[in-house]
Order: C-alpha cells, then sequence, then structure tokens
C-alpha cells in the first residue's frame, strides 16, 4: 500500500510579536536593520508572520544619537513579547542602569522564547545579568571595557552573533541585519531568510562568515606607524613570522615592538599574523578550487590540520564546511 503523503507542516496563524527596545541616543541602525528585515517577510506572507513594536522606557519621541528621533511605546511593565531586540548605543550604558529597563528585562527573559540585543545593547542584557556564564558578542571596538566589567560572560569578540539558549547576540551596527536574518531562518526557514536577503540586498551569509574579522583587521590606519609593516606581513604570509623577525623589520626590540604594536592596533603581533592568514585562507577557500592543503600551506599554516583547527576556533567550522556553504549560497 503506497504510504499517504504528508501534509505540509503549516506555521500559526497568529503573528509572532517582536518588541524593539529603544531610548536616548540609540544607535538608529541598531533598530532600522532587523525592522527592515522582518519586515520583508510581512509583505508576501499571509497572514503577516511578525507585528512589530518600538518600545521605550517613556512613550514618546527618542532621539537617536544621530539626531534623527524616532515615536516609540511605552515598554509594558512585563513582557508579552515572543521576541524581545534590544538596540545599543552611547545611550545603552544610561539606559542599563535604568530600573525599569532592567525589570522589563528580566521578566522577558522570563515569558519570551528569544531575548536578543544588537550592538552595545549587550551591555544591558549583561548587567541585568543574563549573561553570566553564556556565549555572547558585542562590537569589537567596546570588547576590552565590556570584558572588564562583565567577567562571567563568555565573549566572543570576533564572532557576527552568537545564540546561546534564548539569548541572542550581535555586533555592531549592519551586524542586527545578520542576526535578523537569523532569527527568520529559525522562525520561517532558510528559503525565506534567503529571499529576504536578496529583498534588502544583503548577502544571505557574508562572505567573511559569522566573524567580524573585516572590522579587526581594519588596522591598517593611513596614519598608523605600523602600516608598512602590514602590507609587507601580508606579501609574506608564508613565511615564519615570528615577534623577533617583525621587530627587526620594524628597527626595534622584540620587546618594545611587541607593546607598541599591541598598542596601535589593538591586538598582538602574532594575532595579528593569524588573522591575516584566516582572512587570506577563508577567502581561498570560499572562492577558489584550490586543494585545502595547498591553502594551508601558502599562507603559512603548513599543516592543513593546523589551518583546520583554527577555522574551528575563529569560525565554529572547519575549510571544507565553509567551502560547502559558500557554493551553496552561490548555486
Amino acid at each position: 500500500m503506497p504510504a499517504k503523503p504528508q501534509k505540509p507542516v503549516s506555521r500559526t496563524l497568529k503573528p509572532r510579536t517582536i518588541g524593539v527596545l529603544i531610548f536616548d541616543d540609540f544607535q538608529l541602525l541598531d533598530a532600522a536593520g532587523p525592522i527592515g528585515a522582518f519586515e520583508m517577510p510581512m509583505r508576501g506572507m499571509k497572514p503577516p508572520p511578525y507585528e512589530l513594536e518600538v518600545i521605550a522606557p517613556d512613550e514618546g519621541p527618542v532621539r537617536s544619537s544621530s539626531g534623527a528621533v524616532w515615536l516609540a511605546k511605552a515598554m509594558p511593565q512585563r513582557s508579552t513579547y515572543d521576541t524581545l531586540i534590544i538596540a545599543g548605543g552611547w545611550g545603552s550604558r544610561t539606559a542599563m542602569l535604568d530600573p525599569r529597563v532592567q525589570a522589563f528585562v528580566k521578566s522577558a527573559m522570563k515569558s519570551a522564547r528569544r531575548v536578543c540585543s544588537v550592538c552595545s545593547g549587550a551591555y544591558i542584557l549583561a548587567q541585568c545579568g543574563v549573561l553570566e556564564g553564556k556565549r555572547a558578542t558585542t562590537h569589537w571596538g567596546r570588547t576590552p571595557d565590556f570584558q572588564k566589567r562583565y567577567p562571567a560572560v563568555k565573549l566572543e569578540p570576533d564572532c557576527i552573533y552568537t545564540r546561546d539558549g534564548k539569548v541572542w547576540t550581535s555586533a555592531g551596527i549592519t551586524a542586527g541585519i545578520d542576526l535578523a536574518l537569523a532569527l527568520i531562518a529559525d522562525d520561517l526557514g532558510e528559503e525565506v531568510s534567503r529571499r529576504t536577503a536578496q529583498e534588502l540586498v544583503v548577502y544571505h551569509r557574508r562572505p567573511g562568515g559569522q566573524s567580524q574579522f573585516s572590522a579587526l583587521l581594519d588596522i591598517e590606519r593611513v596614519e598608523g606607524r605600523f602600516t608598512p609593516l602590514l602590507a609587507w606581513m601580508r606579501e609574506r604570509l608564508d613565511e615564519a613570522l615570528s615577534v623577533e623577525t617583525l621587530a627587526a623589520q620594524a628597527n626595534m626590540s622584540p620587546r618594545n615592538f611587541a607593546r607598541a604594536f599591541t598598542a596601535e592596533t589593538g591586538v598582538t603581533p602574532a594575532k595579528a599574523v593569524e588573522r591575516m592568514r584566516l582572512e587570506s585562507a577563508r577567502e581561498r577557500v570560499e572562492h577558489s578550487s584550490d586543494p585545502i592543503d595547498v591553502v594551508a600551506q601558502d599562507v603559512g599554516f603548513g599543516d592543513p590540520e593546523r589551518m583546520r583547527r583554527a577555522f574551528v576556533r575563529a569560525f565554529g567550522q572547519p575549510p571544507q564546511a565553509l567551502r560547502r556553504l559558500a557554493r551553496s549560497d552561490a548555486a
């Protein structure tokens, strides 16, 4: 007897409610990016899968850090949202100390299916104790301060976004769109998320993967004294770039060089070399058909197993998996 055809799984008819929390001096794109992403499925699906509300500690106009003003509803005393998204911005340092905000976030942790932050919105979650012992990320430029303030948080400064249970956090500004696409995929499937990215004219998954490396490697300031050295390093990734070798090229003692380089760029010499190698290797892995062992040799990892371990630490996946993912996105 032939098997009965399975009925397609239907989604709930009730829209998922999403509250976007803003405050004075919030970063405009931290809120607008996710809202724009969630709007796309609302246009083409019936009934609409989402219902959006912009909320703030007080009802009325809320001034962003750019000076643009949004109108917001007053956040309820207790959250009733399916998903809460907290924007970031300079005002997060004040908002995180507001007892009303703290009480609201804590209520969301009890009732919401997901609680999320964009950029420095992670400070609000951390101040409420939500991130203690959890994986999280924020804007790479906030990493030293965040780690000092909240040592119990398992901060992953290289990630575009993280998920730990019901808590999702994302990196700076436009990473809020990456976060929203991941949330849409979690709700409605990868195909809807892919179509949303197409409508927004953004990558479904960035060529650099879920990593802030492109920002972290923006250390070649025009006025930076190590700019020539960084260019020299990029041309010699297949060589042994020890601190002693780099210090000699910079005409400095190894100890003085290591201290000055870290102060200037924000990363140690060894970390900078590894990130350059990872950046170069990932580009080759995703956009060429070169064998993995050849890539490892050419960019200075030498041993493909060593490169694999570095990829897993940095990107959460080995090179072969990222190559398959890049090819499926290009298809």
